[in-house]
């Protein structure tokens, strides 16, 4: 996996570097609260390769926020379910470092979320309580579409 995210500014950060930002950002104004949420989208790309984005974005809640994200290439992915379990995957593994670093870090209290890219509409519908099922055995909320908007709007911004 890539090292660095892209901020929207255009610079490259280290995982280190972006929880500064992130704690930098919510100490601008501690009386709000703050979500730190990973989302990632993806497109099938030919050859049975897939585009992957992962977003990782702090919601200062009722007052914006900011995002970071990284692009990353897979191969031999086949199927939908592939791409979603792959996608559930990568946020995992870039939540896990990212809480981490959070606590080392003494950020202020947040709430800390992953967005999927799976609703009841659609042909993702059947995977749902799998990849649910997935991000919540590895202690960590799940929010799906409508409300997976790190995933389905900030990181499809990318893809």
């Amino acid at each position: 996996m890539p090292e660095f995210l892209n901020s929207s500014l255009g610079f490259k950060l280290s995982i280190p570097q972006v929880v500064r930002e992130i704690v930098r950002f919510m100490h601008e104004d501690t009386r709000r609260k703050y979500k730190v949420i990973i989302g990632t989208d993806s497109e099938r790309l030919p050859g049975h390769k897939a585009d992957f984005v992962n977003a990782v974005v702090v919601h200062r809640i009722g007052n914006g926020g900011r995002y970071f994200w990284r692009r990353l290439e897979h191969g031999s992915i086949h199927t939908l379910r592939d791409r979603i379990i792959k996608e559930a995957l990568i946020s995992l593994d870039i939540a896990k470092e990212l809480l981490q670093e959070l606590k080392n870090a003494s950020a202020p209290d947040f709430d800390f979320e992953i967005h999927v890219d799976v609703g009841e509409n659609g042909p993702t519908k059947p995977m749902i309580q799998e990849v649910v099922g997935m991000i919540r055995a590895n202690n960590f909320e799940a929010k799906t579409k409508p409300e997976s908007y790190a995933a389905s709007s900030v990181a499809d911004r990318h893809v």
